[in-house]
């Protein structure tokens, strides 16, 4: 489409969770609750690890940091305009920041994926291959496999936004979501969208789903190896070891699995919106719970943190 027939919209308006006005404070101080704890307890798990030379220089906490560090980084490129929005009633967003906000979402978004695969990954070399693993899964490969994962996301995601940027908006600007995301945004365009709902569909299904295969495939193997441990006390151990991250993984692919892999034209913000809150807010604050419940090592690493601070005071 030509320059000349483009329709330049100079901002968007986020139509946000709900538009009933009793319903404003208690999703304000939902919303401001998730986030301050999905914030404070990643920040806590980067903290014990960092502080923790043990476990700073194991890969799976290696992973882990980065995992908390691109948790706080998703929820902040959605929750505070929401919170914004939600306190002042001005839901209005700028077509560049209404860009800016999808290519930031969707490369955090992304990156969570990759490390995840990494995880499954360092879990299927110490289990699989436990002679290999001081090789296999040395700092120099965590630190490609990790830059690996930032730098491929950002490329996925520029794509994304490039393709969006090259759509005519005209008409209602009013976007029934609480960010800007693909499809609602496709929804508003007056433009031919096919490129965009196939580079969705092939692309984009390659890039989540190959990650997903990966999890999948490694945690078969794992599923193998441990059937084949005789002893009680083993399997059990190598189920407590994967189990914090099968949950995390059900929990961010299942509901993203269920938003974006369907038809553009599907997309509804009533029956989609509380999947959309369950990965955007709800897993990022789960994650440290999940990965520190059953971690001794970590809940090792929190304890002395507590008792360094506490003599500091004293």
């Amino acid at each position: 489409m030509g320059s000349s027939n483009r329709t330049v919209v100079s901002e968007f308006v986020l139509l946000g969770v709900s538009s009933k006005e009793e319903r404003q404070v208690p999703l304000f101080t939902l919303f401001l609750g998730m986030y301050v704890v999905t914030v404070l307890s990643n920040l806590t798990i980067i903290l014990a690890i960092c502080l923790d030379p043990r476990l700073l220089h194991a890969p799976m906490y290696f992973f882990l940091s980065n995992l908390s560090l691109v948790d706080i980084c998703f929820t902040t490129t959605t929750v505070p305009k929401l919170l914004a929005g939600t306190f002042s009633r001005v839901r209005k967003i700028s077509y560049g920041g209404c860009l800016a906000q999808m290519y930031f979402f969707i490369a955090f978004g992304i990156t969570d994926s990759f490390l995840l695969a990494s995880m499954a990954l360092d879990r299927y070399v110490a289990i699989c291959r436990p002679l290999h693993y001081s090789t296999v899964m040395s700092r120099q490969v965590c630190q490609l496999l990790v830059t690996t994962s930032w730098l491929v996301s950002h490329l996925h995601s520029l794509l994304h936004t490039i393709l969006m940027s090259r759509l005519s908006f005209c008409g209602s600007n009013r976007l029934h979501h609480f960010f800007c995301d693909v499809f609602p945004l496709l929804k508003l365009s007056c433009s031919d969208t096919t490129a965009n709902a196939l580079v969705v569909h092939t692309e984009g299904a390659v890039v989540v789903n190959g990650a997903l295969v990966f999890i999948a495939l490694s945690y078969a193997r794992i599923l193998a190896a441990v059937l084949r441990v005789s002893s009680s006390g083993g399997k059990r151990k190598a189920f407590s070891a994967c189990g914090s991250h099968l949950t995390v993984v059900t929990l961010f692919y299942g509901t993203i699995i269920w938003v974006y892999f369907q038809p553009s034209s599907s997309f509804s913000a009533e029956k989609d919106t509380l999947p959309t809150i369950m990965y955007t807010m709800v897993t990022p604050m789960l994650n440290p719970f999940i990965y520190t419940l059953r971690n001794s090592e970590i809940q090792g690493a929190l304890k002395r943190i507590c008792r360094e601070s506490s003599s500091g005071m004293g």
